[in-house]
């Protein structure tokens, strides 16, 4: 279920990837710059707000959902590349803007299907979880790429095909393995999580050494298909991983019904009849409150980390709080992935290095989402450190790679894109874990997704608002001071960006704020423990576990009295006669 997991996710950043065909979108369709920055919102629209998904996978298994998703994603995307090659007649924008809205919105089918239902599967095993799950998604960009270039030679256009049958393929191929499954929580980080990470470092490792060797030497077909084969070598090798737990799994099974002697237990702990007496009557607030109105629990809601509402979550400060970072983190970063196009032309840079940003930026997009997964859980289990402070860091962080952009110096847009790519990536795991762990997992599809409506406002905000008006005017006035330039609204030179990205900066800073407030008020939450309620659940499942066993020794016991009984009566009786 987990290795299907990670084949979704590695398909399913066709969005992270329109730097490349943008400019395409934009030459062909004749658009300005604020129209593709529109066209581009409704992309991180569609990507982001997953609410409908989430509200699906409430009611239909994980399977459903996949295929909704994939059916969604292979009609936007196809009909966005029937646009661009001319295939169909030129639509209008808002028709557009639906096409790409549609083959987005597709990705949130496959990340609540699959990392929701993996988070259930293991909740604690969370942020491992989401950290790798999540960087697999960001190494997408990177691996569709790669494979791209493989099938399609140098023709970005037919990028967009590659992302219309791709991901709606391995959806279909994998959508009735992922599953929420019935097993024991355990509460150590399984060892085969780690195999996972280090076969995904090698991935990252292979797709930046291929990358840097692509931008010194001018690959061949048959090279790129070299690269694209290592890469999906790579891609399923952790099935390696899953075959070995499989076969330690069955082993382990078969080696207990062969040898029963360590299931044995002495000590019976016999559960007394008076216990069942206050269940019944514990039971009785929680069907009240659960048939009590949403307005009148929404404004006082539990405990942090017990099961929110969806109203109770929603107008919660803690909420309120996250979603301000997000807009402000996730926004500006966004801005900077999307506009990485427009940025390298303005600057004077190669189509090819525009490719080498957009693959920089995926990969060390991937490095951010294991990282803030990894290490803020086991800073948050070592040293009790509360995951906002984190996303407190990264946000903060983020801001050189604004300033870098600003700044336009030579080659500082290769650093600028390692910084944005990171920190970008760095903010989905921390944001779904923080969800998680305050609001609980109830209905963690719905407030997944709900979280992640930030990142298109922000995007609304600071990339159409605020970078694609100033190119324009940009622009404008250069087209109006040089005849040359034609009708093209196309800027060239820093002007294009520094005011953009210093106003995206300033913005970070305010979410840096909004989050070091959600730290504060948490910090006592996270000094506990988060995950004692799992813990609970596992010693009751041992208890039980253990109680069955004792029974059924006993059982077998009282069965082999009975039986030497009943042959000792049967002597007896044949030496009477």
């Amino acid at each position: 279920m987990f290795f299907s997991s990670i084949l979704v996710q590695a398909a399913a950043g066709g969005s992270y990837i329109f730097g490349i065909y943008s400019n395409d979108i934009k030459s062909s369709l004749g658009y300005d710059q604020s129209t593709l920055n529109t066209l581009s919102f409704f992309k991180d629209l569609g990507a982001n707000v997953g609410i409908i998904a989430g509200l699906v996978n409430e009611v239909l298994p994980p399977w459903g959902g996949l295929a909704i998703g994939a059916s969604m994603n292979l009609v936007g995307y196809l009909m966005i590349y029937l646009s661009v090659t001319g295939r169909t007649a030129p639509p209008p924008v808002w028709l557009m803007c639906l096409y790409i809205c549609v083959g987005a919105n597709s990705q949130t089918f496959a990340n609540t299907c699959s990392l929701v239902t993996c988070v259930k599967n293991f909740p604690e095993s969370r942020g491992v979880v989401l950290g790798l799950l999540k960087g697999w998604v960001g190494l997408s960009g990177a691996i569709m790429t790669q494979l791209y270039q493989a099938i399609y030679g140098d023709d970005s256009k037919s990028l967009i095909l590659l992302v219309a049958w791709l991901p709606a393929a391995v959806s279909f191929a994998f959508s009735s393995t992922i599953r929420i499954m019935k097993v024991t929580p355990t509460p150590k980080t399984p060892k085969a999580f780690y195999f996972i990470l280090y076969i995904s470092i090698c991935l990252a490792v292979f797709l930046m050494a291929v990358i840097i060797w692509q931008k010194r030497v001018t690959f061949s077909h048959a090279e790129f298909s070299v690269s694209a084969s290592v890469t999906l070598l790579l891609l399923f090798l952790p099935l390696a991983v899953v075959i070995k737990e499989e076969l330690k799994t069955f082993n382990q099974n078969q080696q207990t019904r062969r040898n029963p002697k360590p299931l044995s237990i002495t000590v019976v702990n016999p559960s007394p009849a008076p216990e069942s007496e206050p269940s019944s009557s514990d039971t009785s607030p929680k069907k009240k409150s659960a048939a009590a109105s949403c307005a009148t629990n929404m404004f006082t809601p539990p405990n942090r980390g017990e099961d929110y509402t969806i109203p109770q979550a929603l107008v919660s400060v803690d909420m309120i709080l996250l979603f301000v970072a997000t807009i402000c983190g996730v926004g500006g970063t966004l801005t900077a992935i999307d506009n990485m196009g427009q940025i390298g032309q303005s600057l004077g840079y190669p189509k090819q290095s525009v490719s080498t940003f957009v693959s920089l930026t995926s990969i060390w997009n991937y490095a951010g989402r294991v990282f803030a997964g990894f290490v803020s859980e086991i800073l948050l289990t070592k040293f009790k450190l509360p995951r906002p402070l984190m996303l407190s860091l990264v946000l903060f962080f983020s801001c050189f790679g604004h300033l870098l952009i600003a700044s336009g110096y030579r080659d500082s847009i290769y650093f600028a894109s390692v910084i944005n790519g990171f920190c970008f990536g760095a903010q989905w795991p921390l944001l779904f874990a923080i969800i998680s762990e305050i609001f609980g997992l109830k209905y963690y599809s719905t407030l997944y997704n709900f979280g992640a409506v930030a990142s298109p406002i922000g995007s609304y905000i600071l990339n159409v608002k605020v970078a694609g008006n100033i190119y324009d005017k940009e622009a404008l006035k250069q087209r109006d001071g040089v005849k040359s330039h034609g009708t093209d609204l196309t800027c060239v030179g820093v002007r294009c960006f520094r005011r953009s990205f210093i106003i995206i900066a300033a913005a970070t800073l305010v979410g840096v704020a909004a989050s070091l407030v959600l730290a504060w008020r948490t910090r006592t939450f996270y000094r506990g423990d988060i995950y004692a309620k799992f813990t609970e659940q596992v010693t009751a499942a041992e208890n039980e576990m253990a109680t069955g066993v004792s029974a059924g020794s006993m059982k077998l016991e009282g069965e082999e009295e009975t039986t030497k009984k009943t042959e000792k009566e049967k002597g007896e009786e044949a030496n009477d006669k």
